[in-house]
């Protein structure tokens, strides 16, 4: 069965009653209450937890892990972001939501600065599928319809996806690329942009089986590892 262990900052469902009251269990709780109705094994990890939830033992024992951040990007631990940098080059699938683009993780993995405009105007989004044939639309019509939520636009500052999923049309007039994978050494990432902690994106059918969908997708393929380094030659060679 595959591990997903469901990152998040914790911060905003503690500050802002709003969000608390939409998220009583915090969004990473309710991410993880939908990914085990859909069979997977979920766990959680926060911020303030010892090594912010994501121990050896924790990351070793994750397939897939998703990410959610937006007030506290700066007090996640560099050695952190280098040992999850580290395992998705090694094979383990990670989904960036939301405001985590601008996660020292996702930054790092990307390069870029990953920067893009933003406006909190309790507008509609519209998230077009444009790869209806691809694994992680799989279940979702040709859009999915929010009535509110914050809007991101172009340009986003990413390297060019190796798939666009979903591109997004919001009320005021702005489109972004919303649904993004990319291949990062053996690991599968993805980027998916709804879910601002002030709207209920979270509990929303669609955008849950995105997720979850993602999840599958993004799972490590069972197979050995490529080994690097000096290598001892398969043929003989001969000495000229």
């Amino acid at each position: 069965m595959v591990k997903v262990t469901v990152w998040n900052e914790n911060r905003h469902e503690k500050r802002n009653p709003l969000v608390g009251e939409i998220y009583p269990e915090g969004i990473h709780g309710t991410i993880a209450s939908f990914l085990k109705e859909a069979g997977y094994t979920a766990g959680t990890a926060t911020l303030d937890e010892p090594e912010h939830g994501l121990t050896d033992d924790v990351l070793n024992n994750t397939d897939v892990l998703i990410w959610w951040g937006h007030l506290a990007h700066d007090e996640v631990k560099d050695e952190i972001v280098q040992k999850v940098r580290q395992r998705v080059l090694d094979g383990m699938g990670l989904i960036v939501l939301h405001s985590g683009h601008f996660s020292k993780i996702f930054k790092v993995l990307m390069g870029t600065s990953c920067d893009l405009k933003w406006r909190e105007a309790d507008e509609k989004e519209r998230l077009w599928v444009v790869a209806p044939s691809h694994p992680i639309a799989e279940g979702i019509a040709e859009y999915i319809e929010l009535e509110k939520e914050e809007m991101y636009g172009e340009h986003f500052d990413i390297p060019a996806p190796d798939e666009l999923i979903f591109t997004s049309w919001f009320e005021g007039g702005e489109v972004f690329r919303s649904g993004c994978t990319f291949i990062r050494g053996n690991g599968k990432v993805f980027y998916f942009r709804p879910g601002h902690e002030t709207y209920p994106t979270y509990y929303n059918k669609d955008v849950q089986r995105v997720i979850a969908n993602a999840v599958k997708w993004a799972k490590p393929v069972e197979r050995n590892r490529p080994v690097y380094g000096n290598a001892q030659p398969l043929e003989t060679i001969k000495a000229k």
